[in-house]
């Protein structure tokens, strides 16, 4: 057996002959990227990788959407709680941001209807909820960090929701749209 059996016979590298240049100076080069924006098949291994992240990506950005759905309807029900019964949260004296429980609910109503409308535009792939999305949560750890002193675990959980939101919604590039 003479030949590499890792190259089949009917590659351009096998024969010796020069692979299609890509416009470098090394010449015989594969592409890097495919005609639709998309990791060429054996541009070095890296196209499993890039597939393999962007599946991740728009699975988080889903993901993301549902969450902002969900922690939207749990910030209107917490809101809502703190509203209407002023005795549900631990009353806290001498904290910085110190603001009353009413207060506070409204806040949460009104951060958490407003994530409801971004995460359904999410999940629709409005091309303005991404940027909403990621500057919503972004209110909300803030928001949840002001609201530590009142509910520290649930506070400590909607952060790091928040943080995977931040994460999914940025980390997604859907493809470029072809006209």
């Amino acid at each position: 057996m003479s030949q590499d059996a890792s190259q089949p016979s009917d590659t351009p590298h096998a024969t010796g002959a020069a692979a299609p240049s890509t416009g470098s100076a090394g010449g015989g080069e594969a592409p890097l990227w495919g005609d639709q924006g998309q990791p060429a098949p054996g541009a070095g291994g890296t196209g499993a990788s890039y597939r393999t992240r962007d599946a991740w990506a728009a699975g988080g950005t889903v993901f993301a959407g549902v969450l902002l759905c969900v922690n939207g309807v749990l910030h209107v029900l917490q809101g809502i709680s703190a509203i209407v019964e002023d005795t549900v949260y631990t009353r806290v004296n001498g904290y910085v941001y110190r603001i009353n429980l009413t207060g506070w609910g409204w806040i949460l109503v009104v951060l958490g209807a407003i994530a409801i409308v971004v995460g359904w535009g999410i999940l629709k792939d409005a091309d303005w909820a991404r940027l909403t999305g990621i500057l919503l949560a972004s209110l909300s750890i803030i928001f949840q960090f002001m609201f530590l002193p009142y509910a520290p675990v649930w506070s400590l959980v909607v952060i790091a929701i928040d943080c995977f939101v931040i994460w999914a919604l940025a980390v997604h590039k859907p493809g470029a749209k072809t006209g």
